[in-house]
């Protein structure tokens, strides 16, 4: 099973069944690849937002791509996507808030998508590195980027709705 580091959004449209772009561009010269931090500000304490969103339980209220059932699978979870089942297996709790997790699609390729918790103020960041792939162009990169970004507000309204919501 290969392992690969691509991007948050690859991975959701990879899971919606949508990720075909022929490659375009390669990595730099220095073969380190362009990256985009994306972010979002919650109005939750750190240690809850990980909490949350440190669950796979949670998964499918705001990871789009993984909005279908999850269930657990030993040190795993498997999901439910448009694309076929896929694991899920997150780097096991931690202090640091660290939340990047592995997703291996049904090709057998496996995603790794890096994800923190940081104190922001009375609240946190939650911060989503996205890693340019070889191939990936201009307008993919920004699109997902978007796609990022739509999940982490997805996560933001989880969080900071009313506890009645069953939060």
């Amino acid at each position: 099973m290969s392992k690969l580091t691509l991007n948050w959004g690859l991975v959701c449209l990879a899971l919606l069944g949508a990720c075909a772009s022929p490659p375009q561009k390669e990595a730099t010269m220095t073969g380190l690849f362009e990256v985009r931090q994306v972010s979002v500000s919650i109005d939750r304490p750190p240690a809850e937002v990980y909490e949350f969103a440190a669950d796979p339980r949670h998964l499918p209220r705001w990871a789009s791509g993984l909005a279908g059932s999850i269930t657990p699978a030993g040190d795993a979870w498997i999901a439910e996507a448009p694309m076929g089942r896929v694991r899920i297996r997150f780097t096991p709790r931690n202090d640091l808030l660290v939340l990047d997790h592995d997703v291996t699609l049904p090709s057998g390729v496996t995603i790794h998508n890096p994800m923190r918790v940081l104190a922001n103020g009375r609240g946190s960041e939650v911060v989503f590195t996205l890693f340019r792939q070889p191939g990936t162009s201009d307008a993919k990169f920004a699109e997902d980027a978007s796609w990022v970004e739509k999940d982490l507000r997805a996560l933001k309204t989880a969080l900071e709705a009313p506890v009645a919501t069953g939060r």
